[in-house]
């Protein structure tokens, strides 16, 4: 057992990350009976929405299992009453400070994870107070931090300045990228691309098919101005850079933006007008999967690569 294992009473260090549109309970559920830790994203979910999938997940799990709410969401107040009144006891936040939440839910005997994209906002978390941090590299999928530093970089950096469990993500869907990441100083790793591209993933199939025809320098980081979000390039994507030639306003941006986009792209498989956020590891994603199939593979890779590592390199 290692700290994260321990933190979550889990049998891998494997937290799949709570992807909008994604991160339904049939996920959730696969990757906790898998061993890891599944993740229901509220991000995607009105507050009745969010209590089914809750609901449902306790049906389908005896494992541990939590929610990931991102802090700008509009009903925050009634999700945390959910989220409590449900029995959830793991809760990762993110997109926001983790100071206005993570003292009542930890008073609820909540174990509370908030997801950073520095070292100046990990330390803000640690004093915050929470049980652990998710670092993201630039390389991830979805929304992301404006700093651009990868996770190579990243995860020693963040390592350095705290004392609390480090979960490292961003880029991470093989048993080697874990490995990797755990030497660099994490004590688990989460993951969303790998798990987006799975059977029991609730996003649509056109978007997991895009996923797993995705290549090197398919995807790009966009809409700065906004919130920096990594995107398939596609339709909506080269209208963005026409828009952009133009020097647009973020007013203009947002115009373009408009609403849903990313639930018509990845939900609705609208594959020309909709979002379609991934990570960049997605090149290395060539199959859609059984959640089972995927942990198995992770942890048998990571098994093998570090016994190999056990030998003279040079």
């Amino acid at each position: 057992m290692n700290k994260i294992t321990q933190l979550f009473k889990i049998k891998y260090p494997i937290i799949q990350g709570g992807m909008i549109w994604n991160s339904g309970y049939k996920l959730a559920s696969a990757v906790s009976n898998a061993g890891g830790l599944g993740l229901i994203g509220a991000g995607s979910m009105y507050p009745d929405v969010l209590r089914e999938h809750i609901q449902k997940c306790k049906t389908v799990t005896d494992k541990p299992f939590g929610v990931n709410v991102p802090m700008l969401y509009p009903n925050i107040e009634e999700i945390i009453q959910i989220i409590i009144e449900e029995g959830v006891k793991i809760v990762f936040t993110s997109a926001g400070n983790p100071k206005t939440w993570t003292s009542y839910l930890k008073e609820k005997g909540i174990t509370v994870v908030h997801v950073v994209s520095s070292s100046k906002f990990a330390l803000k978390a640690q004093e915050a107070g929470v049980d652990a941090v998710v670092a993201e590299g630039f390389e991830a999928g979805g929304h992301n931090g404006r700093e651009e530093t990868t996770t190579l970089t990243l995860i020693p950096m963040v390592k350095e300045q705290i004392s609390i469990p480090l979960i490292a993500a961003g880029g991470i869907a093989t048993g080697r990228g874990m490995l990797a990441a755990m030497v660099l100083g994490a004590d688990g790793v989460q993951i969303g691309s790998r798990f987006a591209a799975s059977f029991e993933s609730s996003a649509h199939d056109n978007f997991k098919n895009t996923i797993i025809n995705t290549k090197e320098g398919d995807t790009q980081l966009t809409l700065k101005e906004l919130a920096p979000v990594r995107l398939i390039k596609n339709k909506f994507y080269n209208d963005l850079q026409e828009l952009y030639a133009k020097c647009p306003s973020p007013e203009e941006l947002k115009i373009l933006l408009g609403r849903a986009r990313a639930k018509r792209g990845m939900f609705e498989g609208d594959l020309e007008e909709g979002e379609l956020e991934i990570g960049q590891i997605a090149g290395l994603i060539h199959e859609i999967k059984s959640v089972e199939n995927i942990v198995a593979e992770i942890i048998s890779e990571f098994e093998f690569v570090k016994q190999e590592l056990q030998r003279p390199i040079f």
